[in-house]
């Protein structure tokens, strides 16, 4: 009897343990720590969860482990973020990096002028909040989330989910559950002074990291029952290792952070710590060795993951359908927080047409164009799709409050020699779309340029422009041959110039087509050269005046510009024709008759690999009319100085050294970068310069002047370092050219 008892008791238990072995389910949480690009190894990690076939049912993430998570959560498998993260550029992102052919014309001229600019407001310096304002990074999640972007409750993700961020006002934790998933991802990747602060409901928000970079309580408070830890973070460093500054800033950041970690791991129920010691937080270019690291990490943790597997029940993976549309059709889009710049000004700088097709990558280097006029502190956009498919995309913008510019650069060449500038730029001086800018230029040659531009984005934009350029310098006497009877007996073939022009525009140009400049304007300039090497003027002095005479025009001009970089294209075409009708004058110059001068140029620059590319350019001009002006004639000669009057550069040659009314150029450069913004070029180029060359067929029986050589160029913040060297076959001599930073 007892034994009978006793086989009943233990069908009876195995049978309710059996009961309720089929009928657990555990709740799978997994929480990854931020730890800059070491976070990418969490994706390696995630493979390995998945391939033990354990079901997640909450992701929480702070920094890194936040903008993985996040993505996790919106409905990718860690095979698609591998991939994803394999193809980015971090370098590009980070740095919120505007590709040149994007920018508007006047964006353009501004950031290939000055090598640095701070806030000025109240003729006080400042210094942004960050490097980046991560607007790249934005960009970039919200592409990736489009698919999501109508859910505001994270825990209605495909998985739910949430992540950390920190008040920088009061150092407090935000948990951020609901909203706009890239913003909130954005918010808890802002690593201080890396990235801008992301503000979210009148919160300062910056990375979540600072006061909980792993929230183990906050996700156990969700009802999970087994956690999955993924650890990051810098560990102590020992002396060994603590080499320099840097070393000990980044071992003080992590006293609380590792101290936390030691007692949190503790109540993590597997926890998973990649083998990523050798790499810092900015390693983003050995990406796959650190997903790599990860998924290693979670093979040694294989058999806890699948027993966990085993003790939940298969649910069907929901269908997650993503949209990678190439093109998007806008059909409206509406601008909330603007109050100084109108939306026809954030359309234009967009380069957006309402209705219009746009790809993701227009759309979103037209956003980072709208960022680099530094007006807006954050520009948040939402996608919303239509139930016909279209798109209506909402923008939240927040102005700058600054409103003034400290802008400096350096510079050197031949014929301006040395220069410093300072600049200072001041926005809404007197409407809400203008800006007023004055570079003041010392050195071996003192020059101003002021602008004062109202612009109007897709509308006509009008601007006034008052500049002062000046150079003293030695020239060939072919210059003022004209001017001055040579006597035999001198001899001579240089002189010793000085060489002023004051000019006026008043312009109104309009962009077309998204991608064409068109201006016109008149133009009033006093052209003013001398020299003390010859002759004795009216005063007795030294000198003699060869112009000195007030021109006033009418021009207009085209321009398309593709080229990816100014200096050392690899990509793209460039056009600018111009014509000018001079119709009055007063001064010196008192047999002046009205005369007219076209010129164009034509630039294509190809790759060929990564390393090699070609930059071909023709180009050419022709004066109507006025032979008894020839001071706006073309001169060719010199290299590295900012072109002005139809002084135009040529290899080979030395600084306006040819002259005539017509000119046709063409030169072809191929370059090799050797390494990272280091350039090694070959060129040639040939030319005709002369009087009246179309009237015949003398512009194309011969070449008369050509210039081969080679070069060395150095891309820096201060703009290009180049030195060249050139030899004339004509002349048989040969010149050494030496420019340093940017043409102004």
């Amino acid at each position: 009897m007892k034994k009978l008892l006793f086989i009943l008791i233990t069908l009876i238990l195995t049978s309710a343990f059996s009961q309720e072995q089929e009928n657990e389910d555990l709740k799978v949480g997994v929480v990854l720590s931020g730890g800059g690009a070491k976070g990418l190894a969490h994706i390696g990690v995630l493979e390995a969860i998945e391939d033990a076939g354990v079901r997640i049912d909450y992701i929480a993430g702070t920094s890194m482990g936040a903008i993985v998570g996040g993505l996790y959560a919106s409905g990718y498998s860690a095979k698609q973020l591998d991939s994803i993260f394999r193809k980015v550029d971090f370098d590009k992102l980070i740095q919120d990096e505007v590709p040149r052919k994007a920018k508007t014309f006047y964006e353009k001229d501004e950031a290939e002028k000055y090598a640095l600019t701070l806030p000025f407001d109240k003729f006080e310096i400042a210094f942004p909040s960050g490097l980046s304002k991560g607007q790249n990074l934005y960009n970039l999640f919200s592409r990736l989330t489009s698919h999501v972007s109508t859910i505001d409750d994270f825990s209605k993700l495909p998985i739910p989910f949430f992540c950390i961020a920190t008040n920088a006002e009061n150092g407090e934790q935000v948990m951020l559950e609901k909203g706009y998933l890239p913003k909130a991802i954005s918010a808890s990747g802002a690593l201080p002074s890396l990235f801008s602060p992301v503000v979210i409901n009148g919160d300062i928000l910056i990375d979540g990291g600072v006061i909980n970079n792993y929230p183990i309580e906050e996700l156990k408070a969700k009802g999970v029952d087994i956690i999955i830890g993924v650890d990051v973070q810098d560990d102590f460093r020992d002396r060994k290792e603590l080499k320099s500054a840097v070393d000990m800033m980044v071992q003080i950041n992590n006293y609380s952070t590792v101290k936390q970690m030691m007692e949190k791991r503790d109540f993590t129920d597997v926890y998973i710590h990649p083998d990523i010691n050798d790499y810092t937080i900015v390693s983003f270019d050995e990406g796959a060795s650190i997903i790599e690291s990860g998924a290693i990490a979670g093979q040694k943790v294989m058999k806890d993951l699948v027993a966990i597997a085993n003790r939940q029940k298969y649910v069907e993976p929901a269908l997650v359908k993503f949209d990678f549309e190439d093109e998007i059709f806008i059909k409206e889009v509406t601008v909330n927080g603007n109050k100084q710049y109108t939306k026809d000004y954030v359309l234009g700088k967009l380069k957006l047409k309402i209705p219009a097709i746009v790809s993701y990558e227009d759309f979103s280097v037209g956003v980072n164009n709208l960022s680099a006029t530094g007006n807006f502190e954050t520009i948040d956009y939402r996608f919303k799709k239509d139930t016909d498919g279209t798109y209506i995309i909402n923008f939240n913008v927040r102005e700058s409050p600054s409103r003034m510019l400290l802008r400096l650069g350096l510079h050197y060449d031949p014929l301006f020699k040395t220069g410093a500038l300072i600049n200072v730029t001041r926005k809404r001086l007197f409407s809400n779309n203008d800006i007023a800018s004055l570079d003041f230029i010392v050195g071996d040659n003192v020059r101003y340029n002021f602008n004062y531009y109202i612009d109007k984005g897709f509308y006509w934009s009008v601007g006034f422009n008052s500049s002062y350029y000046f150079f003293d310098n030695d020239i060939a006497i072919d210059f003022i041959a004209n001017d001055v009877v040579n006597d035999e007996s001198l001899q001579l073939n240089e002189i010793e110039l000085q060489y002023s022009d004051f000019t006026n525009r008043l312009y109104a140009e309009t962009l077309f087509r998204r991608s064409f400049l068109l201006g016109i304007g008149a133009e009033h300039k006093y052209l003013r050269y001398l020299s003390e090497t010859i002759g004795i003027d009216e005063n007795n002095s030294p000198r003699t005046v060869f112009e000195s005479t007030n021109y006033y025009s009418a021009f207009s001009y085209l321009k398309y510009d593709t080229f990816d970089n100014v200096f050392f294209p690899k990509e793209g075409m460039q056009f600018e024709g111009n014509f000018s009708l001079y119709g009055f004058a007063e001064g010196r110059n008192k047999d002046f008759e009205p005369f007219s001068i076209a010129r164009a140029r034509a630039g294509y620059a190809k790759k060929f690999g990564d390393k090699f590319s070609a930059l071909l350019t023709t180009e050419g001009g022709f004066k109507i009319g006025g032979n008894n002006t020839q001071s706006l004639d073309f001169f060719l000669g010199g290299y590295g100085f900012k072109e002005i009057n139809n002084i135009i550069p040529f290899y080979g040659y030395e600084p306006l050294s040819l002259r005539g009314n017509t000119y046709l150029k063409s030169s072809l450069i191929i370059d090799y970068e050797i390494l990272q913004k280091n350039h090694l070029n070959l060129f040639v180029n040939i030319a005709n310069v002369g009087e009246d060359l179309f009237d015949d067929s003398s512009w194309i029986d011969s070449i008369d002047y050509s210039g081969i050589g080679f070069g060395y160029g150095l891309e820096t913040f201060l703009g290009p370092l180049e030195i060249k060297y050139a030899y004339s076959p004509e002349r048989a001599a040969s010149e050494w050219y030496v420019k340093a930073g940017f043409r102004f």
